[in-house]
């Protein structure tokens, strides 16, 4: 061995003193060295609640919310890194989208509603947020009260002719009546079934339609009664009449006292029940003439208390043209009406010096004696 061949063996072995354990592979030979393993990563727990965004309504927690409707649509959103398990509203889960966006509808009852909303994130962790909303609801208008616990029903009599040809036959009762049950039905709250239209009316049928709205109507329920035909004033008896189509000149028999009329306002048990003639001597029914307040925040009050009133085209010692101003005027009043409450004063008010103005006759206004008038009005109410 010479020289070269001794220095390259020392170097070789000094070097192969400091590697272990780990293989070097090659076609021809390997050699195995000792390296050490590498350490894992150590995991963090995640300890951090989810976010809650409520979008809608503008509700934050610790703080009362002031709603005037009965309902309301929550909306939010649920953030976590580690995402949205579920979202749980009183008690409730709640669907979620892929963003964590939530929607639920939520029932209110009046005063203080507790909504709770609890979110869960996938790691187990979770917020519970609350929150109040108190709902007030808004007094009901009066048109809201009669809409759920009233009705408004409708009598109309037109008497155009006579059975017994001594007694003069009209002209306009008939189209007159046909008149207001068009404006009755098309601009106010009176239902079409609820208003019973009777022309050249006997008096059985007088009496048969009266004897129907005692057995229909109830003490939460409005009537309005309008006559045009013939009427008599007996001034010795002190008695007032309408004369039915069947009424005999020289027989009472048939004819319609104004007292049966007020025994049958005594027997319906209407909350109002307001009586417009257009006949002469109309005007005999009365007890006084009273006139109420125009102010606009007097009219609930004013159907709240309960009412016996009566409008006539003239007194009972007046006789009325068959042409009648006053059903002109009345109907005109109505019809041009633009307020969503008048009451039966403000619309006798509205037409009376018209009337006076446009003919011989005075209309006058008043409570129906003896039948229960208690300072109320009827109120006519405009349809939406």
């Amino acid at each position: 061995m010479n020289l070269k061949h001794v220095v390259f063996s020392l170097i070789f072995l000094f070097c192969f003193s400091f590697i272990k354990a780990q293989v070097i592979k090659s076609e021809k030979s390997y050699l195995k060295l000792n390296v050490k393993p590498k350490k894992e990563a150590i995991e963090i727990p995640d300890t951090i609640s989810p976010e809650l965004k409520i979008i809608s309504p503008a509700i934050t927690e610790g703080k009362r919310f002031i709603s005037t409707s009965p309902e309301m649509i929550l909306i939010g959103r649920a953030i976590d890194e580690s995402g949205i398990a579920s979202v749980i509203i009183n008690s409730e889960i709640n669907e979620i989208n892929e963003t964590g966006m939530f929607s639920r509808r939520l029932l209110l009852e009046p005063g203080e509603n507790l909504i709770t909303v609890i979110v869960l994130d996938k790691k187990y962790n979770s917020l519970d947020k609350k929150f109040y909303i108190d709902y007030s609801p808004p007094e009901p208008t009066l048109a809201e009260i009669v809409e759920e616990e009233s009705k408004y029903y409708g009598f109309l009599i037109g008497i155009d002719n006579y059975e017994d040809p001594t007694i003069l036959p009209l002209d306009n009762p008939i189209s007159d009546a046909e008149g207001i049950y068009e404006i009755l039905t098309r601009e106010y709250i009176f239902e079409k079934e609820n208003v019973k239209l009777i022309k050249d009316a006997r008096r059985r049928d007088i009496v048969n339609a009266l004897d129907e709205f005692a057995d229909l109507i109830t003490p939460n329920d409005n009537l309005l009664i309008f006559y045009a035909g013939h009427g008599w004033w007996d001034e010795d008896a002190n008695i007032g009449y309408w004369l039915p189509s069947d009424a005999r000149r020289n027989s009472k028999a048939d004819w319609f006292r104004n007292s049966t009329l007020v025994d049958y306002l005594k027997e319906i048990k209407s909350k109002h029940t307001l009586l417009i003639t257009d006949a002469c001597f109309g005007g005999s029914i009365f007890r006084s003439r009273k006139a109420f307040p125009e102010a606009e925040k007097a009219i609930q009050k004013l159907y709240e208390l309960p009412s016996r009133k009566a409008m006539t085209s003239g007194t009972m010692t007046e006789e009325v043209p068959d042409r009648s101003s006053f059903i002109k005027f009345l109907c005109e009043r109505l019809t041009d009406n633009t307020e969503k409450y008048l009451s039966s004063e403000q619309l006798f008010s509205s037409i009376r010096l018209a009337v006076i103005n446009n003919s011989d006759a005075v209309p006058q206004y008043g409570e129906i004696k003896n039948v229960g008038d208690q300072g109320g009005e009827f109120i006519f109410i405009k349809r939406e």
